[in-house]
């Protein structure tokens, strides 16, 4: 069904006074007319689009690229978008913004979409100026806690923006699982964080054989450890690994 015809809200303010960069947004909806609507609507403003009409697509290319924020509809074939969301929660530290689309309108499918890390929830139809408003709230909201990306812990900084790592004002290069390992550990830095839970964070669906969560944390260990006066990696044996200050 188109959406640019249904206009239900008065806005008593401009786009402008929200944010005046251009967004690089993703829209997974199968319904081709409304991610037309929605394309030719933001990128007559100047906004970047990429387009996935099916779960598992919009998934690979939310995964792969950083959007600025994800347009989301509920009912996809493939991967439903509860589904993919949760699953984009858990397979990246990023925390880009999601706007559900769905035809559903009831509680428990407002509750089951934001549980699964969604950010806001539009019901079809809706007005595409409606849609602007949020979306741009939802881009400044995150503009405006850029800090939120910065994690220290002691002398160590993480940046999930960048990232970028350095301890002691010394910069620390590490591949992409080494980095997703160290932002899981000290996004709960001084808990327990068991090696199931660890592998079950890196490797959701498909954990390679051998030991590979062994080899990534002695990696770690061997840059941001030893080369300092303090270790900020701990094993707890039988368990798993916590991390920080050994008097947290």
């Amino acid at each position: 069904m188109p959406a640019s015809t249904n206009h239900r809200v008065n806005i008593p303010f401009t786009s402008s006074r929200l944010i005046s960069c251009t967004m690089k947004i993703l829209v997974i909806e199968d319904d081709a007319d409304i991610a037309s609507n929605i394309g030719q609507y933001f990128e007559d403003k100047g906004h970047r689009l990429d387009f996935a009409y099916n779960g598992t697509h919009g998934l690979t290319m939310a995964l792969a690229e950083r959007f600025d924020l994800i347009i989301l509809d509920l009912m996809l074939p493939g991967k439903d978008g509860i589904t993919l969301c949760h699953e984009f929660r858990q397979q990246t530290a990023h925390d880009t913004p999601i706007l559900m689309l769905t035809a559903r309108d009831t509680l428990d499918d407002k509750i089951s979409g934001f549980e699964a890390g969604t950010d806001d929830y539009l019901v079809k139809p809706f007005s595409l100026r409606e849609l602007e408003v949020r979306v741009l709230a939802l881009v400044r909201r995150g503009q405006g806690s850029k800090d939120w990306a910065i994690i220290r812990i002691d002398d160590l900084e993480l940046n999930q923006d960048t990232m970028q790592v350095s301890r002691a004002s010394q910069p620390i290069k590490l591949k992409p699982k080494a980095f997703r390992i160290l932002t899981y550990l000290m996004q709960h830095t001084g808990r327990v964080i068991s090696r199931q839970e660890l592998i079950d964070h890196i490797w959701p669906i498909d954990p390679p054989e051998g030991d590979p969560l062994r080899v990534h944390i002695h990696s770690l260990r061997r840059e941001i450890d030893k080369p300092f006066d303090h270790d900020l990696i701990h094993t707890v044996h039988g368990v798993g690994y916590r991390f920080g200050s050994e008097h947290l």
